[in-house]
C-alpha cells in the first residue's frame, strides 16, 4: 500500500525551557501573576518571603509579582519574588 502525503498537524507552542505559563491569583492581599518554575531552570539560590528559607538551585517554586499592567523582566524585576509554592499559598495564615 502506497503512503499518504498527508502533511501532520504542527504541535502545539510550547513554553520556553523553564518559562511557565502566567497566571493571576486573587486574594485579600490583591491580584499576583504566578508563574510556576521547574527545578531544572533555576540556578540560583532564592530566599522564600514567606518562611525567610533559601529556594536552592534545581528547587521548583513560584515567581509571583503584582498584577499591575504589562510586566517586563527588564521594568519589575525589582518586584519579583520567589516563593516556595506552600508558602505563597499560606500567605494569608501568616503575620
Amino acid at each position: 500500500m502506497p503512503r499518504s502525503n498527508r502533511r501532520r498537524p504542527d504541535p502545539p507552542p510550547r513554553a520556553p525551557l523553564g518559562a511557565g505559563v502566567d497566571r493571576t491569583v486573587s486574594g485579600p492581599d490583591g491580584d499576583w501573576v504566578v508563574r510556576e518554575l521547574r527545578g531544572t531552570s533555576s540556578t540560583k539560590t532564592y530566599t522564600c518571603p514567606g518562611c525567610f528559607q533559601d529556594i536552592l538551585p534545581g528547587t521548583p517554586h513560584l515567581v509571583v509579582w503584582p498584577a499591575r499592567g504589562t510586566f517586563s523582566p527588564a521594568d519589575g524585576a525589582s518586584e519579583r519574588r520567589h516563593w516556595h509554592r506552600s508558602c505563597f499559598s499560606a500567605r494569608g495564615r501568616r503575620r
